[in-house]
């Protein structure tokens, strides 16, 4: 078991060696690149091989209306500040503070794996392999359920960028491109639709309750907005859009219960942490090994 621990990258450690705080360095830029760039580019570019339609990620969005396609205008602004975050996160891989840089590689490897997973589904969407593209959005959400499960408490600056954005945009694209890929556009696709629709409250409820994440809150109200708008200019005879503005709103009236620190006058989930991270930090030796 020991061995195994070791070996396993996923594996959270008290301590890492330089060798290995340089592999995620260089691995976590690599793999962020790569995304940005494909990001950007696939946004104005369409890709140029391939068996099916081709068209750039937000011309698949237009080409194929459903249920749950969200605005790309606040798709774009979402993933824009993202990845400004994301380059707050990676700079914390090269602190100088000990914990901070324990904290950030305990995440890097499912970091990692979600910028090649995001890549993957890039590729594959844009080329229209819609059933392959959902199996590596569902792989993606394990991968971060598993990231929130195990490190639950991180500081705000590496949980936001690496884990509940990410994780709450994964989650929204399930029902994206699953609605794309079953072609979700008659009567009964749309009933089961706006019942579908009220997993993100549930979703977003069980972590603003067990967890007190007031940033996977938000997220979600984001997110249900920018359904809420596409739904709207898409069949404003509908119930779906009328469904994602009362989601968001009740999402986001609970998140503010639990942010207003004064509501409960109590240091409240991902605070916890922060408090944690700054204590240890006055306590504790450095763990960085020298091998």
């Amino acid at each position: 078991m020991d061995r195994f621990h070791r070996v396993n990258p996923f594996s959270k450690r008290e301590s890492f060696t330089r060798g290995h705080l340089v592999a995620y360095k260089v691995w976590t830029i690599i793999t962020w690149l790569i995304v940005v760039v494909a990001g950007i580019y696939y946004t104005y570019h369409k890709p140029t091989e391939g068996l099916y339609k081709r068209r750039t990620i937000f011309g698949q969005s237009r080409a194929h209306p459903s249920p749950f396609t969200l605005d790309s205008t606040f798709v774009a602004i979402y993933w824009v500040i993202l990845w400004i975050l994301q380059v707050g996160y990676i700079w914390q891989l090269f602190s100088s503070a000990t914990d901070l840089a324990v904290s950030a590689a305990n995440v890097g490897s499912h970091f990692i794996l979600f910028n090649l997973l995001t890549f993957g589904h890039i590729m594959l969407w844009v080329r229209s392999h819609f059933w392959l593209a959902e199996l590596l959005l569902v792989i993606n959400l394990f991968n971060l359920l598993s990231l929130y499960f195990r490190n639950p408490r991180c500081v705000r600056f590496i949980h936001i960028p690496v884990v509940t954005a990410p994780l709450a945009f994964t989650f929204m694209a399930i029902f994206w491109n699953g609605a794309v890929m079953v072609h979700a556009h008659g009567l009964v696709a749309r009933i089961l639709a706006n019942i579908a629709i009220w997993g993100v409250l549930g979703f977003g409820g069980f972590y603003l309750v067990a967890y007190k994440d007031y940033t996977l809150g938000f997220e979600l109200s984001y997110l249900t907005a920018a359904l809420g708008v596409n739904q709207f200019f898409t069949k404003i005879i509908a119930l779906q859009w009328i469904f994602a503005f009362a989601i968001m709103a009740t999402l986001f009236i609970l998140t503010l219960a639990i942010a207003i620190p004064g509501i409960f006058g109590v240091r409240l989930g991902i605070e916890q942490g922060e408090a944690r991270i700054i204590d240890e930090d006055r306590e504790r030796q450095p763990l960085l090994d020298d091998r």
